[in-house]
């Protein structure tokens, strides 16, 4: 049978375990021209909430009854005369939380398993990785020598900016929430500087770490600290928008910048990313992250969670920020 995680309502708020409906029905059959795919692991990602909301977004919303959707890895095990995969290829795409999937695989693709482990396929090798890399790099434009702060430093995403940024020669600031995910952004991830928001004024912690201000800002929670980076960036500053944590379970209206202002006195910009823009260039990526993953410039941390029957309890841990890296469910016990 093939477990399934359905989304059976749209939630207000933080989505509690009866958002959805855990059912098993039978693994499907390939089509002509699908492959059939077990499932080993599921990417856990922030953006999975907007995507419950009925609003229109860059992706349309996910209909009530259906799988929920989710970035997957694992291993196609049946063909029907598929074009171009084989039993045995390890592909990774959008399959949703279930064990088994049937699939064209048109928006797949095939990846090594003999390079990195296949977590870090749908971690800092995937989507995470290229949201980083290409919302640092093509939409941050960072320069050498320039300030880069990160927030939502600890996590798949900010983890991988704040060592892009280091690699081309900027110094890193990250906010992260506690001391031991500070500690771990400047001992392990090599930041120059880390601001714990939970116990730290983030205002003026910014200006202490970044006394000459902020070149590019990198955000991925929104609210209160965009507010705060804000007031503290230098002139033409870049401000890319990837993602706002802080505000994806509001009752109430979103929280805006009350600083915005700051953009036109420092003649800044600031602009909005969704990696789905780059898919044509996701090969080139792929290739300089694995080439910094050889040479020790660039470390990846899944943290890894087993079982579709605890999906809601791992996805919680998205907002409460009790994980570090990329949140990772695996599909399958060994």
């Amino acid at each position: 049978m093939n477990k399934q995680l359905k989304l059976a309502k749209r939630p207000v708020g933080m989505p509690d375990a009866a958002t959805w409906t855990l059912e098993e029905n039978p693994i499907p059959t390939p089509a002509e021209g699908e492959v059939l795919i077990k499932q080993h692991y599921i990417s856990l990602d922030p953006a999975m909430r907007g995507w419950m909301n009925d609003v229109k977004s860059y992706l349309p919303p996910i209909p009530i009854g259906d799988v929920m959707r989710a970035g997957t890895i694992g291993e196609v095990i049946e063909s029907n005369n598929h074009p171009v995969f084989k039993v045995g290829d390890i592909l990774s795409g959008w399959g949703g939380v279930q064990q088994y999937t049937a699939t064209n695989a048109k928006n797949y693709y095939k990846v090594d398993p003999s390079l990195a482990p296949l977590p870090t396929y749908i971690g800092t090798l995937g989507m995470p990785g290229m949201t980083a890399y290409f919302g640092i790099l093509e939409v941050g434009k960072i320069k050498e020598g320039e300030t880069v702060l990160v927030s939502g430093a600890a996590g798949a995403v900010g983890s991988v900016v704040g060592q892009i940024a280091k690699i081309k020669g900027c110094k890193v600031v990250g906010i992260a929430g506690g001391a031991e995910k500070c500690q771990y952004l400047i001992d392990e991830l090599g930041f120059d500087a880390a601001i714990d928001y939970k116990n730290e004024h983030v205002r003026k912690s910014i200006k202490a770490a970044c006394p000459e201000g902020v070149d590019v800002y990198f955000d991925n929670v929104g609210g209160e600290i965009l507010d705060a980076a804000l007031a503290n960036i230098r002139m033409h500053a870049r401000i890319v928008i990837c993602g706002a944590i802080s505000q994806y379970n509001n009752k109430t209206a979103i929280q805006g910048p009350s600083n915005y202002l700051s953009l036109l006195v420092n003649r800044a910009t600031m602009q909005g990313m969704v990696v789905l823009d780059y898919g044509k260039s996701y090969g080139k990526a792929a290739q300089d992250m694995g080439q910094w993953m050889l040479a020790g410039k660039l470390k990846s941390k899944e943290d890894v969670y087993t079982g579709i029957e605890n999906f809601h309890a791992t996805f919680t841990r998205l907002f409460t920020g009790d994980k570090k890296g990329k949140l990772v469910l695996k599909v399958l016990e060994d």
